[in-house]
């Protein structure tokens, strides 16, 4: 498994690598007790816990030294430590332990994916992989994927009025998509079948882009083989569809209610709502997803780090799918606190990534 690392400048300061071994010990405990409970661990019960023998008064010392360095901090006066977002960084980066799923959990995902995928549309597996990776994590799933991905079977068009026909695109795992394009004035109903007769020789098992690359390549025999009109159809119908108007990713999100569970103060609430607020404008969503594509594996994103989220005080952690050809076409993770059960997280993400890439490339 691999765990991109964060882009330059997202993470904390080398020289924190530093730590001499009982600090990282302190430090290490710190973390793991805020991503169980969300409380703060004050120097009396670290001190009970330790590995080594040190008196509570030694502990303050040292979780000071970790204040100063932007580890921890203190919510409140005489209150214990929790980790800052810097120093969760740190830890993810250096500290985590990230262990591998059990055969059974690993079977079940398996499982759920490909039996929600049989006879469904690529839109339905997706959602279900978001759904399942909610339910898995108690977080928000989300999955981020572009339509024109999809690989086709059929195109036909249907004159609507003077000026605009529906296109109906009909991809290889059944899914069924209504645009409308522009059509050249004074082109006969014959050239709406012509053009389709055209694109249908060519479409089957393409993307709408890789089709509109072909087209492009062969632009002279094109014009060769229709009439001015229809080859004009052909084309404007193409850069339409093929994004070249900046269509928008497909975003899914399942499992928002998950965010409400264990919020134990008013700062908890607003958080969640603002986070709402994000998964509703989609668009921040969309922008943070789309960096998880620049790395090999499962990438982290913690707080405000991202500097897309309105908020901090949430995590994202996602891994890219792949098609048939080994191309990326898609993100999918999960959106919960920061608090998240990384060590188990970050594989359920990952493996979920891996069998949805193996599904499509049998589509």
């Amino acid at each position: 498994m691999i765990v991109s690392p964060p882009p330059p400048g997202d993470g904390p300061s080398g020289g924190l690598s530093a730590l001499n071994a009982r600090s990282r010990e302190i430090f290490r405990r710190v973390v793991e007790s805020y991503l169980a409970t969300g409380e703060p661990l004050g120097s009396r019960n670290l001190s009970r816990i330790l590995p080594m023998a040190l008196s509570a008064a030694s502990v303050r010392n040292v979780m000071q030294d970790l204040e100063e360095l932007g580890l921890v901090y203190a919510p409140h006066v005489s209150a214990g430590r929790l980790p800052t977002e810097q120093g969760l960084r740190f830890f993810v980066d250096s500290m985590l332990e990230i262990g591998d799923l059990a055969q059974d959990e690993r079977a079940h995902i398996e499982a759920e994916l490909r039996a929600a995928a049989r006879g469904a549309t690529l839109e339905e597996a997706l959602t279900e992989a978001s759904q399942m990776l909610s339910g898995l994590t108690r977080s928000a799933g989300v999955v981020s994927t572009h339509k024109d991905n999809a690989r086709l079977k059929q195109v036909e068009f249907v004159a609507l009025d003077p000026g605009r026909a529906l296109a109906v695109l009909v991809s290889e795992d059944g899914a069924v998509e209504n645009r409308v394009v522009e059509i050249p004035p004074g082109l006969p109903l014959s050239a709406l079948a012509e053009a389709a007769n055209y694109l249908n020789a060519r479409i089957r098992g393409r993307t709408l882009a890789e089709l509109r690359v072909e087209v492009e390549a062969a632009r002279e025999s094109t014009t060769r083989e229709l009439d001015g009109l229809t080859a004009r159809l052909v084309e404007a119908g193409l850069a339409g569809w093929a994004g070249a108007k900046g269509e928008s990713p497909q975003l899914i999100v399942r499992g928002q209610q998950h965010l409400l569970e264990d919020l134990t103060a008013l700062e908890d609430l607003e958080r969640v709502r603002r986070l709402f607020g994000d998964l509703e404008t989609k668009k921040d969503v969309i922008d943070l997803l789309a960096r998880a594509e620049k790395g090999e594996g499962v990438r982290i994103f913690i707080g405000s780090e991202n500097k897309l989220f309105s908020l901090s005080g949430s995590a994202t952690v996602a891994a890219p799918f792949r098609d048939k050809t080994g191309k990326i076409v898609g993100v999918l993770g999960v959106i919960g606190p920061t608090r998240l059960n990384y060590a188990r997280v970050v594989p359920m993400v990952d493996y979920t990534a891996k069998v949805l890439s193996e599904m499509m490339r049998g589509r």
